[in-house]
Formats: structure tokens, C-alpha cells, sequence
């Protein structure tokens, strides 16, 4: 019967080399030695081998578990594709898992609910936006609904107005009625709809400044015409009319605008 002649340590910590018969036959965790009671001159068949490698490669997945879990929260489909990535039967991951949920290393519950809190306190995201991000993850709807029944409409409001005055201020540059759209756009990608997106805009109360939206319109005008300049009169007109009104100018100041630049071709 083949037997144990020696066992060595590993250069990793907590990992032994098994010599059988002089020969090198394979390495385990302390775990699993201390488990077996491994020792020199203990006889190993083949079914033990065996057993005792598979309980090493669970073993190793377990670690490897904690160590990917030590950084910060996962969700269940997170942990099981990084360990399939490294190489872990399915046995191994289920077994990990297993283990995992029982010490409620792994919770995907807490994982939402944990999400949750940190977008209402430090990020700009709204609750579809929440949702989807929950479910790249591989969180159930069943638990995705329930950590978004912590993000209260109050809640989201705050958020949103936040990222509101961001956009309001980014777009402050573009007219009046742009801006008001970017800012809408803006919230409904970042997640934001329904009452809490009329509550936002209505908490934002932009208003319209006659002398921003001068100042708007003369910026991006003196671009349109400097690329209309050479065209036919009638054909720049209807050119810079229709990119500024685009752009949600009145048509009086636009007109007004071209009358000017004209005029100021013409003293040239």
C-alpha cells in the first residue's frame, strides 16, 4: 500500500507537499492536512487521494473566495464568474458558495440594500438607472425591489436636484429652452422619471436671463456665420435661422442677430 514519506512546506503560506513513496505526489491547505490527520508513513490508497484532492481544491476555492471578498461586497454572480475565471470546478464554487451564505459572507440582499445607501449618499444615479446596475450584477428583482424601497421619492429628489444644478450649470452656455432640455435629458439617463423627475425640475426653478441668453446666442451665432459667411445672402439667412432656432432661440433675436452681423459685413 503506498504511504506517506514525507511532507514538506510550501514557500505560499498554510500549503504542505505530500511525498508518497519518495515521490511528490501533491500539495494541500493546512485545513485539509489537519482534516486527514496526514502524516508520514500513513498509508494512502488511491480513493483517498482522490478525496483528499478534492477536499484541497474546494478548499482552495473557499480561500480564494474570501481573499476576492475582502476588498468589498460581490454579489453571487460576481464571485461565481471570478472563480470560474481562476480555474474552480463547479463543485468547488457551489461548495464555496455554500459556506459563504451560511456565514453571510455573501448576501445579495445586503449587497442591493448596501448599494442602495451609497447612491442616495454619494452618487447622482436614480432608481432605474439603480435597477439596472442591480441587475449586471445578477440580483434577483425580488431583492432589487426590495433595497429600492428604501429610496424614497424625498430621497430621490435630493439626488436629482444635486445632479440638476451640475447640469443646469454646464449648460448655462446654451439657451434657455436647450438648456432646460439637457437638463431633463440629463436626469432621465442618469435614472430619474416619473413624479421625482417633475419634483426635480420643479425644486431646479431655472429661470431665463435675458442676458445669459444674449450672450448665448451671440457666442454660437458668430460660430454659425463664420461657417455661413460665403454663402449666398437669402441661403445664409435661412441657414443661421434654421441652426439657432434649432438651438431654441426666439426668431425675432435671431433675426435681429443676422441684421447685425450684415450690417457690420457691410461697413467693413
Amino acid at each position: 500500500m503506498p504511504k506517506i514519506t514525507k511532507i514538506t512546506a510550501q514557500k505560499k503560506s498554510g500549503r504542505y507537499n505530500i511525498f508518497i513513496d519518495e515521490q511528490f505526489a501533491f500539495g494541500v491547505t493546512e485545513s485539509v492536512l489537519i482534516k486527514y490527520r496526514l502524516a508520514k508513513d500513513l498509508e494512502i490508497d488511491s480513493q483517498l487521494q482522490r478525496d483528499i484532492q478534492k477536499d484541497d481544491d474546494n478548499a482552495k476555492a473557499y480561500q480564494l473566495a474570501l481573499n476576492y471578498l475582502s476588498h468589498q461586497l460581490r454579489t453571487e454572480k460576481e464571485l461565481t464568474q471570478y472563480l470560474r475565471e481562476h480555474e474552480i470546478t463547479p463543485e468547488g464554487i457551489q461548495t464555496s458558495l455554500a459556506k459563504l451564505r451560511k456565514l453571510h459572507y455573501i448576501d445579495d440582499q445586503d449587497y442591493a440594500d448596501s448599494y442602495v445607501r451609497t447612491v442616495i449618499n454619494t452618487a447622482d444615479k436614480g432608481p432605474k438607472v439603480v435597477r439596472q446596475k442591480l441587475i449586471q450584477k445578477g440580483v434577483s428583482a425580488a431583492h432589487i425591489d426590495q433595497a429600492l424601497s428604501h429610496y424614497s421619492v424625498d430621497d430621490q429628489v435630493a439626488v436629482g436636484l444635486a445632479a440638476a444644478k451640475k447640469l443646469a450649470k454646464k449648460y448655462r452656455h446654451s439657451s434657455f429652452f436647450e438648456q432646460q432640455q439637457k437638463v431633463k435629458q440629463g436626469l432621465m439617463q442618469k435614472g430619474f422619471g416619473g413624479d421625482s423627475l417633475s419634483l426635480i425640475i420643479e425644486a431646479l426653478a431655472l429661470e431665463a436671463d435675458e442676458d445669459s441668453e444674449a450672450n448665448a446666442l451671440a457666442e454660437l451665432g458668430a460660430k454659425k456665420w463664420r461657417r455661413y459667411r460665403l454663402l449666398e445672402p437669402r441661403e445664409r439667412r435661412m441657414k443661421m435661422q434654421q441652426a439657432l432656432y434649432r438651438k431654441g432661440f426666439n426668431i425675432d433675436a435671431i433675426n435681429h442677430f443676422i441684421d447685425e452681423q450684415e450690417l457690420s459685413d457691410d461697413t467693413e
